[in-house]
């Protein structure tokens, strides 16, 4: 006789929140030891409650990478936790760039967009004045403005016939 499955979505009460939380979080800190002991794997675990409370495992083998016992470490052990540390940190650096040039694209795209929908209304005030006729430029005698001919109507450079034979 197995459980029935129950829904993922957050629970309202928080008493019953709270008891849920510390059970599932004892439960998957087992599973990290348990994950250490029977697959020598090493693992490291970080929780946050919703108070901000921490809880974390971190196998054995791991412990130094916390900053926890390495006074015991050879020079020769600690110089790939110091590699290992240096990569971390330029991976923050490198996310940290990407973000702000994810914003600085974004900012950008806005100012662009906006730019585009300026354009766009420009064209449609354009089009509605040669829908009305009121595009005729009286003073220099052309029907439109030279910036503003319409595509259908320009026309190609007359060019002779060349099928004629005479």
């Amino acid at each position: 006789m197995g459980r029935g499955k129950i829904e993922i979505k957050r629970i309202e009460n928080s008493t019953n929140r709270q008891v849920t939380y510390s059970k599932r979080r004892n439960g998957i800190m087992k599973k990290a030891k348990e994950i250490t002991v029977l697959c020598d794997a090493e693992v490291s675990l970080v929780v946050f409650s919703s108070t901000g409370k921490m809880s974390e495992y971190c196998s054995p083998s791991t412990t130094h990478l916390k900053g926890e016992d390495i006074t015991s470490l050879h020079h020769r052990e600690l110089m790939p936790i110091e590699e290992a540390l240096q990569n971390g940190l330029a991976s923050m650096d490198y996310f940290i760039m990407l973000k702000k040039n994810e914003r600085l694209l974004e900012e950008e795209n806005k100012r662009l967009m906006y730019i585009l929908h300026q354009q766009q209304l420009e064209m449609d005030g354009n089009v509605r004045e040669m829908e009305n006729g009121s595009a005729y430029n009286h003073d220099k005698g052309r029907e439109y403005p030279s910036s503003h001919i319409p595509f259908g109507l320009t026309l190609q450079p007359m060019r002779p016939n060349l099928h004629d034979d005479k």
